[in-house]
C-alpha cells in the first residue's frame, strides 16, 4: 500500500459558522489531512481540546464568540497552545491582520479564497508543525532509554491533573524501581547496567499500551508512568502485570537477593484531582507506595492507602 504523504497524516480543524465556507475549505484541503469542523467558537474550542489538531482554520466574523476570542482562549489553554491557527476572513486591512497576529495566529487568509494559495500556506504551516514537533521530541527524550525525560513528565502531569480536575475523572501514577540495581552495576559493569536500563525501559513501554499513557525515565534506575482515566483497581492490575512481564523476561541478576533475574518494585496511586489535592500529592503518594513495596520484600506492586 502506498504511504500517505506527511501532511495527509495531520489533523486540520475548521471553525466557521458558515456551512458553505466549511464545504469550500474542506474541498480545497480534503487530501491534506483529516478534516474536522465546528460551526461555533464554543464547539470549536471543545473539539480542539479533544483532538488537538495540528492546524486550525478560524473564521473571524462569527456569532456569539468571534474568532479573536476563540484564538485567545485556545492559546491560553496549555493543552492547545501548540496548535497553529490561521484566520480566514473577508477583512484585509492592516489593522485586522495585526489583530489576528496579536491574538496568537500564525497566518491570515483573505476571502475570497484562492485555492492554490490556501493549499500552499496550509502545507507550509503543517511542515513547520512537524518540524517543531520533531525538535520537541528530541528535547523531551532521555538520551539512554529513548523514553520521555523527567521534564516532559512533569509538564504532562501538570496538564493531565488539570484536565482530570475539570472532568472529575481518576488519574493514576506508577513509580517503578529496578530492584538492587547498584549490585547489578557493580557485578556486571556500567555498560551492562546501561543495557539493563534500556531493556527494562522497552518492557515498561511494551506493557503500557494506551496512546494517552506517558512512560518516562524519572532518574537513575527509576521510571514513572502516568495513567489517565485509570482508577485504583485498574492501576493495581497494571502494576501486577508490569512486575510479571519484567520477571518473565528473566534478565539474569546474579547478585540479587530477590530472584535470579531482574525484578522491579512498583508504587501506585490513584485520585480524582480536586481542590483539596495537587499533582505533588499524587507523586508523594506513589513514592510512598514504592517505599512500601521495597520494604515488603521488593518484586511486587503496592497501591498507596489514604493517610
Amino acid at each position: 500500500m502506498p504511504t500517505k504523504p506527511p501532511e495527509a497524516q495531520s489533523t486540520i480543524l475548521i471553525i466557521d459558522d458558515s456551512v458553505d465556507a466549511i464545504r469550500l475549505l474542506s474541498g480545497i484541503l480534503k487530501d491534506m489531512g483529516q478534516i474536522l469542523f465546528a460551526t461555533s467558537g464554543a464547539a470549536g474550542i471543545e473539539l480542539a481540546q479533544q483532538r488537538r489538531p495540528q492546524l486550525i482554520l478560524l473564521d473571524v466574523e462569527m456569532q456569539a464568540m468571534d474568532g479573536y476570542e476563540v484564538c485567545r482562549r485556545i492559546k491560553a489553554d496549555s493543552d492547545m497552545r501548540d496548535c497553529a491557527i490561521m484566520f480566514v476572513t473577508a477583512q484585509s486591512t492592516m489593522d485586522s491582520e495585526v489583530a489576528a497576529l496579536e491574538a496568537g495566529a500564525v497566518d491570515f487568509l483573505s476571502k475570497p479564497l484562492n485555492a492554490p494559495v490556501v493549499r500552499a500556506r496550509v502545507r507550509t504551516h503543517l511542515k513547520l508543525q512537524r518540524a517543531t514537533a520533531a525538535l520537541m521530541q528530541l528535547a523531551n527524550k532521555d538520551g539512554l532509554t529513548g523514553l520521555f525525560n523527567r521534564r516532559y513528565f512533569d509538564e504532562q502531569l501538570a496538564r493531565e491533573f488539570l484536565r482530570h480536575k475539570r472532568q472529575g475523572l481518576p488519574l493514576s501514577l506508577a513509580f517503578i524501581d529496578i530492584d538492587c540495581f547498584k549490585a547489578y552495576n557493580d557485578h556486571y559493569g556500567h555498560q551492562s547496567g546501561d543495557a539493563c536500563l534500556k531493556r527494562v525501559a522497552e518492557l515498561i513501554e511494551g506493557a503500557t499500551q494506551r496512546p494517552s499513557e506517558v512512560v518516562a525515565r524519572y532518574g537513575g534506575e527509576e521510571f514513572v508512568v502516568l495513567l489517565p482515566y485509570t482508577d485504583a483497581a485498574d492501576a493495581a492490575k497494571y502494576g501486577a502485570w508490569l512486575c510479571e512481564q519484567i520477571a518473565v523476561d528473566a534478565l539474569a541478576h546474579a547478585r540479587s537477593p530477590v530472584a535470579a533475574h531482574i525484578t522491579v518494585s512498583v508504587g501506585l496511586t490513584s485520585m480524582v484531582p480536586g481542590e483539596a489535592n495537587s499533582a505533588l500529592n499524587l507523586v508523594a503518594d506513589a513514592d510512598r507506595a514504592l517505599y512500601q513495596a521495597k520494604s515488603a520484600g521488593r518484586n511486587r506492586a503496592v497501591t498507596a492507602t489514604p493517610l
